[in-house]
């Protein structure tokens, strides 16, 4: 018969891990993170996105081209 190692018990057993936390959690984030949005904020996120996205392209388009084979 094989020795069967214990596992120890993890610091999370006793943790509550209710659908009520995880909603009251993200629902005291959210009001706490929105009042101090500012839409200087939001369109600078905005701008931020839309350079990566393009950038994030334009780099999978260069590396296609020099990764592929030629025939």
């Amino acid at each position: 018969m094989k020795n069967i190692k214990q596992v120890p018990p993890s610091l999370l057993d006793g943790v509550d891990n209710s659908l009520s936390l995880k909603t009251g959690t993200i629902g005291g984030l959210a009001l706490s993170v929105i009042p101090n949005l500012t839409s200087a904020d939001v369109l600078k996120t905005i701008v931020l996105a839309f350079v990566g996205a393009v950038v994030s392209f334009t780099v999978t388009l260069l590396l296609k081209h020099f990764t592929a084979k030629k025939k």
